[in-house]
């Protein structure tokens, strides 16, 4: 049961930080000051990006954990790749945007690392 708590906290925290990407994203496009339209369209499609990218992991661990199925080397699988991309993500923030004074950005490499742990520490639990 526990690893099953762990799972669903983990879902739900990529969940809700990926929400949190996609509400300020047209106030930081506009703190870059004056930049090309094109400048503007890309930064608003990597933000949704990562938002949308941040909810579907959430969903897939959630999705996979509550499915009634015998195969658990696929749920297995599921934690596996999304805690490889959760601490990847973690790892590029912290080379990237830790680097920015926006405090929203110094706390991505702790979101994904926090989530990747509680997946890390469900799977020893099992």
């Amino acid at each position: 049961m526990k690893g099953k708590l762990l799972f669903t906290i983990s879902g739900v925290l990529s969940i809700l930080w990926g929400i949190a990407h996609l509400f300020p994203t047209s106030s930081i496009i506009g703190s870059f000051g004056s930049i090309s339209i094109d400048n503007k369209r890309i930064i608003l499609m990597e933000w949704i990006n990562e938002g949308l990218t941040l909810i579907f992991i959430g969903l897939l661990i959630i999705t996979v954990t509550f499915i009634n199925s015998t195969d658990v080397t696929v749920r297995k699988g599921v934690y596996v790749l999304s805690l490889v991309i959760l601490l990847s993500m973690a790892i590029l923030s912290l080379f990237t945007g830790f680097r920015i004074d926006f405090i929203a950005f110094r706390l991505c490499p702790f979101v994904f690392s926090l989530s990747a742990i509680l997946l890390l520490v469900g799977m020893l639990k099992k």
